[in-house]
């Protein structure tokens, strides 16, 4: 399908740049001598004669709102790479001394043949260097009983082998934003790679470490051409002017770098970004693995990306690892101090760049609810912010063009009305990702909760309605972690889920937005998972199990009550039989729902692949009358009412 086009359309620019400021000739020259100290080390490196700046002719050119390929910026053999290191304003590994990033640069020639000053597109990882091998003998053993004391964890050996040199540390985003003008810029987060440092994952030095760099770029930082000493090394050739991007860890970590409100970071587009730690291991109070990684939490990923120098691994084993073991708490699964730290919605405050969010309705890695927390709370802020959401998996980033329009306008300071574009980009159902449908906002300005009622007996499949009147009775779930959600949802019936589901959909429903669910529960025991799954079916043999799925929730029963579920301080252990009440959202989504089918709520305690896995037997018995499903229906409860009509 054709999309509609928001796009304004503007005249063709060149933009000319004037020559730069009149740096010494004394500092220009000790940068150049000290690049061409390493040119040996860097066969890409490019050493032109130091240019007249009158003769400054060659910049960036502007169509339609997005900065074009130039094709004197486009022969990469005229491309000047170096490499750095980049001092910082902490020490994390107890040495005395300001931790240095690693910094590769990639930049067009005619920033010293023409004088040319340029903005930078910058990514940042703990991955360029390595990391461990999956193995789950070393992540946390599932079988422990909820509120119980986990199994000891046997942690992953120090193997990754440390890289002495990479002058070149990544290539990605080169090929395309250097010939657009841009420099790029990449650097190794601390304790990774080059970097100095112990990996905080999510620790404040992650933060600290990018801003570093972007003040370098604005003459705020010092870089040197060695780790430890080394020449100054100045970026003469830089407006100061960042936008950042990234996929999952790199992609949190422009949100990071943003939170510290560091001048001249423009722009992010963080793709899938993790922007609370707590929320990738744990919800609503509960212990739940992410997605594809079960057993995985974070010490485990402090395991799996620890690169960095040899001679610091057991000091920040012992002051940083140990201490994640010590506070991350498997027990009782409550937000703590520690977790609270690495929660970016509590530092939100200092993000000023324009955020371009992109994210899956399909991520069951880090899910949704990260670009959607972040997005509303920035909104809130008057922070320029649009979002592009696919019906996938974990990453996919926006198409090229909208990223340009966002970096062009924000941090090449360029007018081209992506304010006034649609606010939301949604890949429809069979749509190709790069043919996102825009909307005016995410979620859709017209979805409206809707509530619906279960009745009926859930082991089969009772009914799901408008009508709250039909709900009365209990039902049963006996918990076993060893059935999948899928084979619940496909069996005629289980003793091991409830599910209920509305009648056969007359028209297509458009869901957009935040499921709520209450549910009323007793359990047998003193704890118990709780997972909620919204399905459409008939539940049909796919290869993808995502097509059958709505989408998924989690909660600990025990922290029913809490002020704020999302992130409980405080949980408690059940009375045997005593029924509490729950409220809680499941993850974002914005799905149409096919006529023809059924929306069901299906809900049962452990979920083999996210939850740990007790013993088998706990009974859960649900209180219809107290339990309940908001949808977010664009159209309201006349749109749901009209597809639950039967055809006369």
């Amino acid at each position: 399908m054709t999309r509609p086009h928001a796009y304004q359309r503007i005249r063709t620019e060149r933009l000319m740049t004037s020559p730069r400021p009149a740096a010494t000739h004394r500092a220009r020259t000790r940068c150049i001598r000290t690049a061409a100290a390493t040119a040996a080390l860097l066969p890409l490196l490019i050493l032109p004669a130091l240019p007249t700046p009158a003769t400054a002719q060659t910049g960036p050119v502007i169509e339609n709102g997005q900065a074009q390929v130039v094709p004197a910026f486009a022969d990469s053999a005229t491309w000047i790479r170096h490499d750095l290191w980049v001092e910082t304003e902490f020490d994390t590994d107890g040495d005395g001394h300001p931790d240095r990033v690693h910094v590769a640069v990639t930049r067009p020639g005619q920033t010293d043949t023409e004088g040319l000053t340029v903005s930078a597109i910058y990514e940042t990882s703990p991955y360029y260097s390595g990391v461990a091998g999956i193995n789950l003998d070393h992540f946390w053993d599932l079988r422990q009983e909820v509120g119980g004391d986990p199994p000891a964890r046997d942690p992953f050996p120090a193997t990754i082998r440390h890289i002495e040199r990479q002058p070149v540390i990544s290539n990605s985003h080169v090929r395309t934003w250097v010939p657009r003008g841009f420099a790029v810029i990449h650097s190794q987060s601390p304790g990774t790679g080059q970097s100095q440092g112990c990996p905080t994952v999510g620790g404040a030095n992650e933060s600290l470490a990018p801003k570093a760099v972007i003040d370098w770029l604005n003459g705020r930082a010092r870089g040197f051409t060695s780790v430890d000493g080394g020449e100054p090394v100045e970026a003469y050739w830089a407006t100061g002017k960042v936008g950042m991007t990234g996929t999952s860890y790199n992609g949190t970590l422009p949100l990071a770098a943003a939170t510290t409100g560091v001048d001249g970071l423009e722009a992010i587009i963080p793709v899938a970004p993790n922007t609370s730690y707590y929320h990738y291991y744990r919800s609503n109070g509960l212990v739940r693995s992410p997605g594809g990684y079960p057993g995985e939490d974070i010490d485990v990923l402090f395991d799996f990306i620890f690169s960095g120098y040899p001679d610091v691994r057991d000091y920040c084993i012992a002051h940083v690892r140990d201490e994640m073991y010590a506070e991350l708490d498997r027990t009782t699964g409550d937000y703590n101090d520690f977790w609270a730290g690495r929660d970016y919605l509590n530092h939100i405050d200092g993000v000023r760049a324009a955020t371009l969010m992109a994210h899956a309705f399909n991520d069951w890695n880090v899910m949704p609810e990260h670009s959607y927390r972040i997005t509303e709370a920035l909104k809130a802020r008057g922070v320029p912010v649009q979002i592009y959401y696919h019906q996938g998996g974990h990453g996919g980033p926006p198409p090229l063009e909208l990223m340009n329009r966002w970096f062009t306008r924000y941090v090449l300071g360029i007018e081209n009305g992506v304010e006034n574009d649609p606010r939301a980009w949604i890949v429809r159902e069979a749509d190709d990702r790069q043919q996102p449908t825009p909307y005016p906002d995410y979620p859709h300005p017209e979805a409206e909760g809707v509530p619906l009622h279960p009745a009926g007996d859930g082991n089969w499949t009772g009914t799901l309605s408008l009508n709250a009147g039909d709900a009365d009775g209990t039902g049963g779930i006996v918990d076993n972690f060893a059935f999948e959600g899928g084979q619940l949802a496909a069996a005629e019936w289980s003793n091991h889920r409830l599910l209920y589901a509305t009648p056969s959909l007359q028209q297509d429903v458009h869901l957009s937005g935040v499921a709520t669910v209450r549910v009323r529960v007793a359990s047998d025991a003193a704890a118990a998972n709780l997972t909620v799954w919204l399905v459409s079916l008939p539940w049909t043999d796919s290869d993808d199990i995502n097509d059958n799925i709505i989408t998924k929730g989690w909660a600990d029963p025990g922290n029913a009550g809490a002020v704020d579920i999302a992130s409980p301080r405080s949980g408690a252990d059940l009375t045997p039989g005593e029924f509490v009440e729950l409220e809680f959202a499941l993850q974002p989504d914005d799905q149409v729902i096919p006529a023809g089918s059924r929306i069901g709520l299906m809900v049962f305690s452990s979920d083999k692949y996210f939850t740990v896995h007790p013993e088998p037997g706990t009974m859960l018995t649900v209180d219809l009358r107290g339990t309940s499903v908001e949808l977010p229906v664009v159209g309201g409860v006349e749109a749901l009412r009209r597809v639950f009509r039967p055809v006369s």
